[in-house]
């Protein structure tokens, strides 16, 4: 009785069985080699991860603030400038046990993030691009952005000469820089791949992988720049055709 109960055909064996069919589909999508191989060659290539939260039902979040005012898009912990690593096996165990989890990577460390509204974006780096500049990793978010990660502007010795992301914006206060966001010392993005909350299948996502080396922003900084002042002007246009 107890060896049928114990073997892998008896009760036992079907409940282990049950309960992996109770397994929440969103779980069994998250845990999945692509995600933990994306995440690895982030970190491979210098990018400090550390996990952040994910998408609840609608517009959500898996934090227990309420009314979370960046849901799915902040780290998990308050420590996460010093937890964020690049070691292989802390990111392993991480995404093993944290299946549904997105990743930021803390900027001002090693890489900065130069982040703009997406069709200001995508016209900057088809001119980079046929301007024969050296652009490295790009991502894009499905809220809108696109994401240009640069080297970072150094740790210089004097503590005075660091530019503070305070400069620029603050991950939580984002809404109100509509243009570039220089994300670089105290700041941090969501690195792909990630999950956003909302109606469909909103994500982060590379346009060009972390596979290319990272730039001086200097050099993608002008460009950007333009293309966000033209955005800006359209945007004004069509505002002002609205009314």
């Amino acid at each position: 009785m107890s060896a049928t109960f114990g073997g892998p055909s008896g009760r036992q064996g079907k409940l282990s069985r049950w309960l992996r069919g109770r397994r929440p589909k969103d779980a069994a999508a998250a845990d999945d080699p692509g995600r933990a191989a994306l995440l690895l060659a982030a970190a491979g290539a210098g990018l400090p991860l550390a996990p952040a939260a994910h998408p609840a039902p609608g517009y959500g979040c898996s934090c227990d603030r309420v009314g979370c005012p960046t849901p799915a898009r902040h780290p998990v912990s308050f420590a996460w400038q010093t937890q964020s690593t690049t070691d292989r096996a802390q990111i392993e165990r991480w995404a093993r046990h944290q299946p549904q989890a997105n990743f930021i990577t803390a900027t001002g460390m090693t890489h900065d993030v130069l982040d703009v509204p997406l069709e200001a974006g995508r016209q900057a780096l088809e001119r980079l691009l046929a301007g024969g500049v050296e652009v490295g990793p790009v991502a894009e978010s499905d809220d809108g952005r696109l994401l240009f990660f640069t080297l970072t502007r150094g740790t210089p010795e004097d503590e005075d000469e660091w530019w503070p992301c305070e400069l620029d914006c603050h991950p939580e206060t984002m809404d109100e820089h509509p243009g570039l966001r220089w994300h670089c010392r105290g700041s941090y993005v969501l690195v792909p791949p990630a999950r956003l909350p909302g109606d469909g299948d909103r994500r982060v996502h590379w346009v060009r992988g972390p596979e290319h080396p990272l730039p001086d922003p200097l050099s993608l900084l002008e460009i950007l720049t333009d293309a966000c002042a033209r955005y800006a002007g359209e945007e004004a246009d069509q505002v002002g055709v609205g009314w």
